[in-house]
């Protein structure tokens, strides 16, 4: 298991576990360095980002504002952007969290796209949804909703020339846990490579309110099952996922679930196959 658990790490890149604040802080300059290169090497000034409330968005969001400060201190162009960008469906259970969010970030720009009357326009016209089971329609309308997010926010990024970001990191990716073309789709993830608690510790560190940081996470997209956990669809914890993936002894049944929905969702991590 170990070997195995070592492979899966050395794919999705994990870094290393924090060992205190000077690793943090070293992890939260590399990772805004990188923000900024990636706008260089694109020759862009902008960066979009949705945020939802949760602590991935909220991390990421952090990091994309400092990088876009720093750039304007840097060169001294005031041409350098984060949008940040709320998608609620409708009328989202804890948009409080993500004002909260937006708050905290204070980033340069905030817009609203409201999917809703989009999702249910498109959900009207796909015919193959009619003889699907509430539960079944349910959960392919929550993709839908995740694809018409990043639709939205590849809207405003090509509007203003900018780059989309995304928050997927290494335990959400080792799950599958994204939306293939949905929310795993983007120009740029800095959270890649970080457990689960370690982006909690780097959100923590650039001054998230402890209630964010340590959010019960939810992906929120079935309509009926609202708010359901992140953990509770996984059938594992965070806690197991993190451990697993930096290599330390975890429950078997534990290690099973990770590994077999690892293998299951490869697809998702991969490139479009080809001939």
């Amino acid at each position: 298991m170990q070997e195995l658990q070592s492979a899966i790490a050395d794919e999705l890149q994990v870094r290393p576990p924090f060992t205190g604040p000077s690793d943090i802080d070293a992890e939260v300059q590399r990772r805004i360095a990188f923000i900024q290169q990636c706008l260089r090497d694109a020759g862009l000034k902008t960066l979009v980002l949705g945020i939802s409330g949760g602590v991935d968005s909220l991390t990421a969001g952090l990091l994309a504002q400092r990088a876009v400060e720093r750039l304007r201190a840097e060169t001294g162009d005031d041409g350098y952007r984060f949008i940040a960008v709320r998608l609620p469906y409708q009328v989202q259970k804890d948009e409080a969290h993500a004002q909260e969010s937006l708050v905290c970030i204070a980033p340069d720009e905030t817009h609203t796209v409201n999917i809703g009357p989009a999702v249910q326009a498109l959900a009207a016209q796909i015919e193959a949804l009619e003889g699907l089971t509430p539960g079944s329609a349910d959960f392919v309308l929550g993709n839908v909703k995740a694809r018409m997010r990043m639709v939205a926010q590849y809207a405003i990024a090509n509007a203003r020339q900018g780059l989309v970001i995304g928050t997927d990191h290494a335990a959400e990716a080792v799950m599958g846990f994204f939306t293939k073309f949905g929310d795993g789709a983007c120009d740029l993830a800095p959270l890649s490579g970080l457990v689960k608690h370690q982006v909690r510790a780097i959100a923590r560190a650039l001054g998230a309110p402890e209630h964010l940081v340590e959010k019960i996470p939810t992906a929120d997209l079935e309509d009926l099952s609202p708010g359901k956990p992140d953990e509770e669809a996984h059938g594992v914890s965070y806690t197991d996922i993190d451990a697993f993936l930096h290599g330390r002894t975890v429950r078997p049944e534990a290690a099973e679930i990770i590994c077999r929905t690892f293998e299951k969702t490869r697809h998702k991590r991969e490139q479009p196959k080809a001939p």
